[in-house]
């Protein structure tokens, strides 16, 4: 799964380094190092000539024919091995991809024997935060989708939208399977004109994108357990800390809720 990352750079940096436009200043995101799902976050597209744009999306999928926006808490991740099949995701992964930017993502580390306990009773699990070894952006495939508002009059126009993405995911690789089973799908440069194309529909092409990234693209340490308060948005929250002294310090288990799909 994938329930929190850190967006950290400004929309121009970002569309910069993926070669997109961004001219939504009024949309502009501040930078977090704790993003949850159901906050907003950036992604990019592109249209059928291949122009792509940064734009912001809500992170919780809903799908078009959704009656409200609560599904949303549900969606926020897509299993690649299902994609093709499930209802909300099929028709969406034809013609509705994107990217989104992240500089990491964070994944909880569970307790080993004789680890330390918090004031729930229950042992401590370790946040780690995990990124490129390059220090670049990850480029994270998702899907997108815009929902209208049924309650919304006529007169609302682009107001009565709502556009959402979701993350897939795929199953660990050697180094992320010491901590989960699960990770995002991580796309290469050289594989991102054809994720992006929404005239793309080769589904088995596509599908062979979704695969655990090397064991050389990714680096992880521990973090302070500060990051499991999504009210903590600050760069201290990726920084490597020594796990025994932060759990001692901290005396608190994890407390996340189950987001992954």
């Amino acid at each position: 799964m994938c329930g929190r990352f850190v967006s950290s750079h400004t929309p121009d940096k970002i569309a910069e380094f993926f070669g997109a436009s961004f001219e939504q200043e009024a949309a502009a995101l501040p930078p977090n190092f704790n993003v949850a799902p159901t906050q907003d976050v950036y992604a990019v597209v592109a249209d059928a000539q291949g122009a792509r744009e940064l734009q912001p999306f809500h992170w919780g999928l809903v799908p078009s024919w959704a009656k409200d926006t609560k599904i949303g808490s549900k969606m926020i991740n897509a299993r690649a091995e299902t994609i093709t099949d499930k209802p909300a995701f099929k028709g969406l992964f034809r013609k509705h991809r994107l990217l989104i930017p992240m500089d990491g993502f964070y994944e909880w580390q569970q307790p080993g024997e004789g680890a330390p306990v918090g004031k729930s009773g229950k042992p401590i699990k370790t946040p780690m935060f995990i990124h490129r070894t390059d220090g670049k952006p990850l480029a994270v495939a998702g899907l997108w989708a815009a929902w209208r508002d049924p309650n919304a009059p006529e007169s609302a126009g682009d107001a009565a939208w709502l556009h959402s993405c979701t993350v897939i995911t795929t199953s660990a690789n050697d180094m992320m399977s010491r901590v989960h089973d699960r990770m995002p799908v991580i796309l290469g440069e050289d594989e991102w004109a054809a994720w992006l194309d929404p005239a793309n529909h080769d589904v088995a092409a596509l599908r062979g994108m979704l695969v655990p990234a090397g064991e050389d693209v990714l680096v992880m340490h521990p973090v302070s357990t500060a990051v499991n308060n999504v009210r903590n948005k600050g760069p201290e929250l990726i920084a490597q800390v020594d796990v025994t002294v932060a759990q001692a310090r901290n005396g608190e288990a994890s407390t996340l809720p189950g987001l992954g799909l």
